[in-house]
């Protein structure tokens, strides 16, 4: 997903050095697996980038949810996301909030406490997905991948930030990441496949691959960072009525 207060937007599974991205070592693609995108809910993620989304044509082209990046650090809120995120429900999109961590910059607490007052609530009315956390390699030092912090004290820094939503929300945070930044940051940390739902960040690939940190399964998958919906492309691993239930947080 993007981060944007730098001139290059940085997505997961594409380098090129026009935009400086960080390699995660798969092209991007712009289209899912057939058989998958045709059986399970299509979403999409959105950040400034995408500005003023025709809603809409996105619910008529297949769209079921989308995420909307709110916040970045604790300095940055997304100029169209209440345009964004009110303009998704109206058009019938379950929708949620993220925040892009900058684990250098403040504890996952201020962030996260940051995100909720800016976007990142949660209420159970079924069409509000949880909170999520974008968790990924850092798009302003290709040198300092994990941000500075050991393989410990990046777990710690999640958990702070699991922790804060939890208790200003009652949800834990989705976990956006990808599986090698995961290893390379975490030490492949265990501590959140339990009670954290996991969102796969993979490209130009059959399926997400294999999952990291214990978890067993997915629960979004981002496939593509081109396609039929503006910004990213998703996949929600069950069927449309398991999404509402998971947006009501039963």
């Amino acid at each position: 997903m993007a981060s944007e207060r730098t001139p290059f937007r940085r997505r997961a599974g594409v380098v090129t050095a026009a935009t400086a991205a960080l390699a995660l070592a798969v092209p991007a693609a712009a289209a899912g697996p057939p058989a998958l995108v045709s059986a399970l809910p299509q979403g999409h993620d959105i950040s400034s980038h995408q500005e003023h989304v025709d809603w809409p044509s996105t619910r008529t082209k297949g769209a079921r949810f989308v995420y909307v990046k709110a916040t970045e650090s604790t300095d940055y809120h997304n100029p169209y996301f209440d345009e964004q995120y009110d303009g998704a429900r109206d058009a019938g999109l379950l929708r949620g909030a993220y925040h892009f961590a900058l684990p250098d910059k403040s504890s996952g607490a201020a962030q996260a406490a940051f995100f909720v007052r800016n976007g990142g609530d949660w209420q159970a009315d079924g069409w509000t997905l949880p909170p999520a956390l974008d968790i990924e390699y850092n798009p302003y030092s290709a040198k300092l991948k994990c941000y500075g912090l050991s393989k410990a004290k990046m777990v710690r820094w999640i958990r702070a930030f699991s922790d804060e939503v939890k208790e200003e929300t009652g949800r834990r945070p989705v976990i956006y990441t990808t599986t090698q930044w995961w290893k390379l940051c975490t030490g492949n940390s265990r501590a959140f496949s339990s009670s954290h739902a996991l969102w796969i960040a993979r490209h130009g690939t059959a399926g997400p691959g294999t999952l990291p940190g214990g978890w067993r399964y997915w629960t979004f998958w981002q496939y593509g960072t081109e396609g039929t919906f503006p910004g990213d492309q998703n996949l929600f691993n069950g069927p449309a009525d398991r999404l509402r239930t998971f947006a009501r947080g039963q």
